[in-house]
């Protein structure tokens, strides 16, 4: 947004933070971005709002500015069909409309008298449908010939405290049984320095490529990747790759997070396929050694490594839509209503 002239009165990374615990650690401080936000747009109405994301702090703010009469769009419904599904309320509360991402929540929303809209996935229109691996194995210097296994342990300072170490670990784990892999590991700019860190403490990597950024280039580029829970993996399976989800947060967080979930699964691609398509290794399960042998287990498995393809790619056609032309056209109706 910045690249296309929109000015950031707060940097972005300061909501990026994940579980109940580690909100605590910055709740004044997104509080208090909140409370002036809301102060500045109660001052200088918008014609309209749209709060992208992040409904624990956009849907307070939004229920605030309905009720000044400002209309208000959420973009990406909460996943109340797989946990927390209280906050049905509070988004009827909050919001004149809402631009969902996944087909099913249109009638979910209707049911509660919830205006929405599904206007497909973006990512689906910007991923491939048919990956280039050599090209972006070409791009990042690694072997053509040799297998790639992407680790991305997420994009958060929690996650990186709690899940880059593991992963490191597991990954050593795999190069002891498979000398000849490869692995590539995406990271924010400003985990750099903290990951380099961690992979040292841990007696380093071989055959490790860190690169800024480029998280979906790792991702063409790989035959498997283990990968943090969370939208990556969404990523993950539109590029068409076998996966190992694993998460760990702290502990209070998950025995808060554990009872309020709704479905069998985390993963956004065993959701979306209402199966176990992909493994799933969280908190005390996400062990090195566990990590290390399910992610191996797909390098060893062809067949099964094609059958999920498949699956991945009817995925896409669902969630392929002209996102863009949907959403402006929805947020036109709620300006000229």
């Amino acid at each position: 947004m910045q690249e296309q002239g929109f000015d950031a009165w707060w940097p972005s990374d300061a909501l990026a933070v994940r579980g109940y615990v580690e909100v605590l650690r910055h709740y004044r401080r997104i509080v208090g971005i909140r409370r002036q936000l809301r102060e500045r747009l109660l001052q200088q109405p918008p014609h309209v709002f749209i709060g992208v994301d992040a409904p624990d702090f956009n849907l307070d703010l939004e229920r605030d500015l309905k009720a000044a009469s400002i209309p208000t769009v959420h973009f990406v419904c909460p996943s109340i069909w797989a946990w927390r599904a209280h906050r049905v309320e509070k988004l009827r509360a909050s919001t004149d409309h809402v631009l969902c991402i996944f087909p099913f929540e249109p009638d979910l929303l209707a049911h509660h008298g919830i205006a929405a809209t599904y206007v497909g996935h973006p990512l689906a229109q910007v991923i491939p449908q048919e990956p280039d691996r050599q090209a972006a194995r070409e791009r990042l210097g690694l072997d053509l010939h040799r297998p790639v296994v992407a680790l991305l342990p997420g994009s958060r300072a929690s996650e990186i405290q709690y899940l880059c170490a593991r992963f490191v670990r597991a990954a050593q784990r795999m190069r002891q049984r498979e000398p000849d892999l490869q692995f590539v590991l995406p990271a924010m700019p400003a985990w750099r320095s903290r990951i380099e860190a961690i992979v040292q403490e841990q007696g380093g990597l071989p055959g490790l490529c860190l690169i800024e950024g480029q998280s979906h280039t790792a991702l063409a580029a790989c035959d498997v990747t283990l990968i943090a829970s969370g939208t990556a993996t969404l990523e993950a399976a539109l590029f068409k790759r076998p996966m190992v989800i694993a998460y760990n947060m702290h502990w209070l967080s998950w025995q808060i997070m554990r009872r309020q979930k709704l479905q069998p699964w985390v993963g956004l691609p065993n959701i979306l396929c209402q199966d176990f398509v992909v493994p799933e290794l969280l908190q005390d399960q996400a062990t090195p050694e566990a990590l290390a042998n399910e992610t191996l287990a797909w390098l060893r498995d062809p067949a099964r490594v094609q059958r999920v393809q498949q699956r991945f790619a009817q995925l896409h056609d669902n969630l392929l839509r002209d996102t863009p032309r949907l959403a402006a056209h929805a947020i036109e109706e709620v300006l000229a209503r």
